[in-house]
């Protein structure tokens, strides 16, 4: 058999081979994480499955590693390696949505951004992710929270169907009724299995929405935690938002001298009738005197993209994440402590409702096992200099560490970092062993382990 070279990896993809001696070279290797910086032999930008395809036989016939990025949102980096081969999805973006039968298809390069600027013309949407440039394909694969999961379940749980490149080159499709193992373990399951080209989703009447963030002062934080506790058990599924710790931007609805200064935020997302927003969100509003709000009407998508300012490309990123099943007193004493210490603006902590629909799931019916969960949280550190990165990173781990002991094991393996991988098992809980099950049948070898790695 001839010898599996670059130059036949050229000739037969449609896509864009980039080796260190092409020029553009540091740039198709730049990923969202400024602390990552590796050098793979070939960055191979895909036009289609099939150069997916060619691209894991060319690693393989070469004894190679493989990454594959889609958004390229991971914190850990997983969308590039030192010495091997990036499939790079970003040339795959479309999305075309089929309104009669309410679903939606994205090719796997995707973005959230993409998948909303198609569907809302529509009036229809899926739950997707908090910021706009996160990737379809990602998101899903790991779960898939967002402001509509209360009411239309997880991403994954709205997956029909996708489109996957195996480990030894051959493409399939993964649904209910094709590879439904398969299928089982990519919702929720992560990177472990494929390269996925496509995504096929369910989508839901949603257009304009009703919504956007309020700050409350910190003397006023434990009031909003306590009422968020309890109010979310049986809110409307049409409601949906977290608390957030925030450093206020330099916005002009924030009032100029609080601006740098740190505050408990809420953002609210109502998906209900626009007639009925004011009315849902005024619970909240009686909680405490709001110190500043941009809240009203807006379209789905507005607030999908509102805070990717905050979050663009070359941060240093370290992160943190555990489910809670019940935001005890001594939590939220913690998060009173630790939260207000938010370093820079970029930096957050958010506490997602996984409730409602989510919760009508069983936890054995996706790879996704923490059903029984109410909340999902997130310590993000996000910081432009590098100078900062002990300093960031240790505000991460302290916070994490007087959290953790009030909350589940495991953890949303979307928010995990580089450092995480002996929380793999205990994220999956009892669906852990299914999961290696599955891994052994379709990647025995262990071809896609740069990601939460599920060990055949």
């Amino acid at each position: 058999m001839a010898e599996f070279t670059m130059d036949r990896l050229r000739e037969q993809v449609r896509g864009t081979v980039i080796t260190a001696d092409d020029e553009g070279y540091d740039q198709a290797r730049r990923v969202y994480n400024a602390m990552i910086d590796r050098r793979p032999r070939a960055v191979v930008r895909v036009a289609n499955t099939g150069d997916a395809a060619t691209a894991v036989r060319y690693a393989r016939a070469n004894d190679l590693e493989v990454a594959v990025r889609g958004g390229s949102h991971s914190v850990p980096g997983f969308g590039t390696v030192d010495d091997g081969v990036v499939i790079d999805l970003a040339g795959m973006r479309g999305v075309r949505v089929d309104p009669g039968a309410r679903t939606a298809r994205a090719e796997g390069g995707a973005t959230w951004g993409d998948f909303n600027a198609a569907t809302y013309p529509y009036g229809l949407a899926t739950t997707g992710g908090i910021i706009s440039t996160t990737g379809v394909g990602g998101l899903t694969l790991g779960g898939g929270i967002g402001y509509l999961a209360r009411g239309f379940g997880l991403s994954c749980d709205n997956l029909v169907s996708a489109d996957v490149v195996l480990a030894d080159g051959r493409i399939v499709v993964a649904s209910e009724q094709e590879n439904a193992d398969l299928f089982w373990a990519l919702r929720g399951g992560g990177g472990n299995f494929g390269v996925v080209t496509s995504l096929e989703f369910r989508v839901h009447p949603v257009k304009d929405i009703y919504g956007g963030p309020m700050f409350f002062s910190l003397d006023h934080a434990g009031d909003v935690l306590r009422f968020y506790r309890e109010f979310i058990q049986d809110a409307p599924e049409q409601f949906g938002g977290f608390p957030a710790y925030q450093i206020a931007p330099p916005l002009p609805f924030i009032p100029e001298n609080r601006h740098g200064e740190p505050f408990l935020a809420f953002v609210a997302c109502w998906a209900g009738p626009l007639e009925e927003g004011e009315q849902a969100l005024k619970p909240l509003r009686d909680v405490a005197p709001i110190v500043a709000e941009h809240v009203g009407p807006m379209p789905y998508p507005a607030l999908n993209s509102a805070f990717d300012g905050l979050v663009p490309p070359g941060l240093q990123h370290y992160w943190k994440a555990n489910f809670v099943r019940t935001l005890s007193d001594d939590a939220i004493s913690a998060h009173l402590s630790h939260g207000p210490k938010v370093p820079v603006v970029n930096s957050t902590m958010h506490i997602y409702p996984i409730n409602g629909a989510v919760q009508r799931v069983a936890p054995d019916a996706t790879a996704f096992a923490y059903r029984d969960a109410t909340f999902a949280t997130v310590i993000a550190g996000m910081w432009p200099d590098p100078a900062q990165n002990d300093a960031n990173i240790g505000w991460v781990r302290d916070y994490y560490a007087a959290t953790a002991p009030h909350s589940e094991e495991g953890g949303y393996v979307n928010f995990m970092a580089g450092d995480d991988q002996d929380r793999v098992p205990v994220n999956y809980g009892a669906n852990y062993d299914r999961l290696r099950t599955v891994k052994r049948a379709y990647d025995p070898d262990n071809v896609f382990h740069l990601n939460q790695n599920i060990v055949p």
